[in-house]
């Protein structure tokens, strides 16, 4: 996997999105569809040929490359750079654990079969994503606090989307790892970055890249 600051801004903008749809959902009730399963779909992609290919489309990134200027040019989402910090984190220490990664991948091959009967983002989709996170990323510590409205969270289905979500910026993660990302980069060379995402969302609104 190539390890530019390109591909290291995509993985972040990827853990990004998804942790932001983790607050939606929490303080919600309900995400937007569409970026729920661009979030989601990324789980699926286990052998990607490069970063982009993980996406799709830097289309489907949109919203996260937003997220990583913000979060690294603005005044930073405290919450955000909680999930960020803490996800980066557990992937680490999830790197060491062939027995859950195993455990995961075997999850994403039955979930897969699933998608034969349903489609990506149903319910019974998401309970089985969930399922791959509690029995695997949840047994590690420091568990991820996920903040929202209580009544909200009470949900069983928004508590398996708040799961599924986490498991695909866990993926996303991975991806960070792969392409030489570590988390002293986000402060130390958060301004390298934050001129790669800058570049990255121009490029988008002049069409030098197809989407």
């Amino acid at each position: 996997m190539s390890s530019s600051y390109s591909d290291r801004v995509l993985a972040l903008a990827g853990v990004l999105q998804a942790c932001e749809l983790v607050q939606q959902v929490a303080r919600r009730g309900s995400a937007d569809t569409h970026r729920l399963e661009a979030v989601l779909s990324t789980l699926f992609v286990t052998e990607p040929d490069n970063a982009l290919s993980v996406y799709g489309s830097y289309a489907k990134l949109a919203t996260g490359l937003e997220l990583v200027t913000r979060q690294l040019d603005r005044k930073p989402d405290a919450e955000l750079t909680r999930y960020l910090i803490n996800v980066l984190h557990l992937e680490r220490k999830l790197s060491h654990k062939p027995e859950l990664l195993q455990t995961i991948a075997k999850g994403i091959e039955k979930t897969r079969r699933q998608m034969e009967h349903y489609p990506l983002t149903h319910s019974n989709i998401i309970a089985s994503l969930a399922a791959i996170y509690s029995d695997t990323v949840s047994t590690l510590t420091p568990r991820i606090i996920v903040s929202g409205e209580r009544g909200r969270l009470a949900n069983p289905e928004n508590a398996n989307a708040v799961r599924a979500l986490l498991l695909a910026a866990m993926r996303s993660a991975v991806l960070w790892s792969q392409c030489g990302g570590k988390r002293w980069q986000i402060l130390l060379q958060r301004r390298r970055l934050l001129q790669e995402a800058t570049s990255l969302i121009q490029k988008r609104y002049t069409g030098s890249f197809d989407t």
